[in-house]
């Protein structure tokens, strides 16, 4: 089973400091048929206009993971760290028992793009935790890197997140072609940063038909034994999260 949504059919908010799309029911947008997708919680594609930003709030009981695309975010939490998040870094907070923090836009001219995930813990009460890590653009060029993986895999460059899931980030260029397996029982998830990006699935049963995704578009892929993922005409830059 493959399901795709296109970007123009995720729910969009506007405040005008913040342009959002959310791809799970969030704040005030609820939808009972859209709240999560295995313990993928949450998706949020946000654009935060210069010097804005979200002020001191809590979280507790969520592993977030924060992915910048352009621009740099500051951020700062109850735990006493402080920094920026620019493109080719991730960071990882496990809020656990509960924690504060606040992310703003670190520029005064220019805006800020970033993709916020949450995932549900496999375990409570955790103690709350940070961890950010850099990657280059080369590493991953023409292939998966895993950037974000479950705690006690120790995959260098990669953060740990208390959930037995993997994300990926890609970029590839013209009829360049990755390989990712699926395990049975699990599920995967893809957004398209930019570019065009084919998909191509298969199952046991029968090859799914392939499917061209661009800049925004999402898949939610579940009964799948095998992708294959091409860049198009223009390279593909994407998340692949690898979910239970």
């Amino acid at each position: 089973m493959i399901q795709i949504i296109r970007s123009a059919e995720r729910h969009h908010l506007d405040a005008g400091w913040l342009s959002t799309h959310w791809h799970f029911s969030f704040d005030d947008y609820y939808d009972p048929a859209n709240i999560s997708f295995g313990p993928l919680r949450v998706f949020n594609d946000d654009v935060i206009q210069p010097a804005g930003g979200f002020p001191t709030h809590p979280h507790q009981e969520m592993e977030i993971v924060t992915y910048v695309i352009d621009g740099t975010l500051e951020h700062r939490d109850s735990m006493g760290n402080t920094g920026q998040i620019k493109p080719g870094e991730i960071q990882r907070m496990s809020a656990g028992t509960g924690l504060r923090h606040s992310e703003y836009n670190a520029s005064k001219t220019a805006p800020l793009h970033l993709v916020q995930l949450w995932m549900i813990p496999a375990k409570e009460r955790l103690t709350p935790s940070w961890e950010q890590k850099q990657f280059s653009v080369e590493a991953r060029s023409g292939k998966l890197l895993p950037i974000a993986v479950p705690e006690g895999a120790e995959v260098p460059g990669a953060v740990s997140i208390h959930q037995d899931a993997t994300i990926y980030t890609s970029l590839l260029s013209a009829g360049q072609t990755a390989k990712h397996a699926i395990d049975a029982g699990r599920r995967a998830y893809i957004f398209v940063v930019n570019g065009e990006l084919k998909l191509e699935a298969k199952s046991a049963s029968k090859d799914a038909k392939p499917v061209t995704l661009a800049a925004g578009d999402q898949a939610r892929i579940a009964d799948v034994n095998a992708l294959t993922l091409t860049g198009g005409a223009t390279p593909a830059d994407f998340l692949l999260l690898d979910l239970p």
